[in-house]
């Protein structure tokens, strides 16, 4: 029978704190399936309207499906978190866009009618699983010269996009990633970050238990002569350093999708209200620049224009990247509309989660800012794609005239 597409709004969304990946990190030795389950279970706590059986679906993204990542993570999760058996579950991948592909494949579900309500998240534990772990890429990729070596090295990629762009400069990347620290660091002094951390157990064998509660990756007071000292680790007198980029990084997403009449009924929040979403493909060599054609795709789709966006929340992958993006669309690189509490090159970049931090940090924007109607969420993703997110703003003061 004929079927009419239903609103989709975000409820809510939480996460871990993120790590530092590594043998020193704040989750060298706690599981990366125990880091998302901590995020579900959180989400059902601070939503006490929701019945746990009214859960149709938990997708969860990884980009390394193994060990304590593996398991189909969406399933496994919601058992060990709590859910009901009778909850499904599914994993995805789509590298750093997991969580973001988790969230619009399990919204078109309930457009079209399939789901009511939705868990979608993403996991990444880097010090458990290095980025390409266990990968074995067919070797016509290279044979075939299908790709350039270049294009399976993140970092390589940046300084391919250095080339490109040649006016975005190693200086203006170091200047925009201090900017980050300084606007992660005045939002974790106004308490702004903090709303959505869910304090999460670790252990370590020699120090006992502990409680992470805080973000271990920025570091107040960088300063722009401090990154200019930095090593070049991908080239020779390249661009791209630690300073400039995100670090390899621990944690978990997680947030709560329902049909917007299903939100009503059981008395629960919308804070955002979806509009549409589009991934665009680049070429693997320049991935940074994939966000510019999705996001293309995504105005052009619903008769809009980049002015027409109120807030950005654009992952920062890599300097170069966020700047090359608000250089095509022509915004000013400290325009108050973009990342207003900072990125992922202070916050860190648990690939697959990160997704759902930019819906989750959006979605607050929005409750302080009622003279905003929509707001993007975008990211550049591995081999060569972008993906964008448009978002309205249920609060819009314009609604009411």
């Amino acid at each position: 029978m004929p079927r009419i597409a239903r609103d989709v709004v975000f409820v809510d969304g939480v996460r871990t704190p993120f790590g530092k990946a590594g043998p020193k990190g704040l989750y060298a030795e706690t599981r990366a399936d125990d880091l998302v389950v901590r995020a579900i279970r959180e989400l059902i706590r601070r939503n006490p309207g929701l019945p746990p059986e009214r859960v149709d679906e938990v997708s969860i993204a990884a980009t390394t499906q193994t060990g304590d990542q593996g398991l189909t993570i969406g399933r496994s999760a919601a058992v060990l978190a709590g859910l009901p058996k009778s909850v499904p579950g599914y994993a995805v991948d789509r590298m750093c866009a997991g969580a973001m592909t988790a969230v619009t494949t399990t919204a078109s579900g309930i457009a079209f009618g399939a789901y009511d309500v939705v868990i979608a998240g993403g996991v990444e534990h880097m010090g458990r699983h290095p980025m390409g772990e266990g990968v074995d890429p067919n070797p016509r990729f290279m044979t075939d010269k299908i790709v350039d070596p270049s294009a399976l090295v993140m970092g390589l990629t940046a300084e391919n996009l250095h080339d490109r762009y040649p006016e975005v400069t190693k200086e203006r990347c170091d200047a925009y990633a201090v900017r980050s620290q300084e606007k992660v660091a005045a939002a974790y002094a106004a308490g702004k970050i903090q709303q959505d951390l869910v304090p999460t157990a670790i252990r370590s064998a020699d120090k006992g238990w502990g409680l992470a509660t805080a973000d271990e990756p920025p570091r107040p007071g960088t300063t722009v002569e401090d990154l200019a000292q930095l090593k070049t680790p991908f080239r020779v007198a390249g661009n791209v350093t630690a300073g400039n980029a995100a670090g390899l990084n621990d944690g978990a997403t997680a947030c709560l999708l329902m049909a917007e009449d299903v939100a009503q009924e059981l008395g629960l929040p919308a804070r955002m209200r979806l509009v549409d979403f589009a991934f665009a493909g680049v070429e693997p060599e320049v991935m940074g620049i994939g966000p510019v054609p999705a996001t293309e795709r995504l105005l052009a789709r619903n008769g809009m224009s980049i002015e027409d966006i109120g807030l950005f929340e654009i992952n920062e992958a890599f300097a170069v990247q966020v700047l090359a993006f608000l250089d095509h669309f022509k915004i000013d690189e400290d325009d108050p509309r973009v990342n207003p509490w900072g990125g992922a090159i202070a916050v860190g970049h648990p690939l697959a989660s990160s997704g759902v931090r930019l819906m989750t940090q959006l979605a607050r924007h929005f409750a302080e800012r009622p003279d905003v109607r929509y707001g993007l969420t975008t990211m550049c993703i591995g081999m060569g794609m972008g993906g964008s997110v448009l978002w309205e703003n249920p609060n819009w003061e314009g609604a009411q005239k």
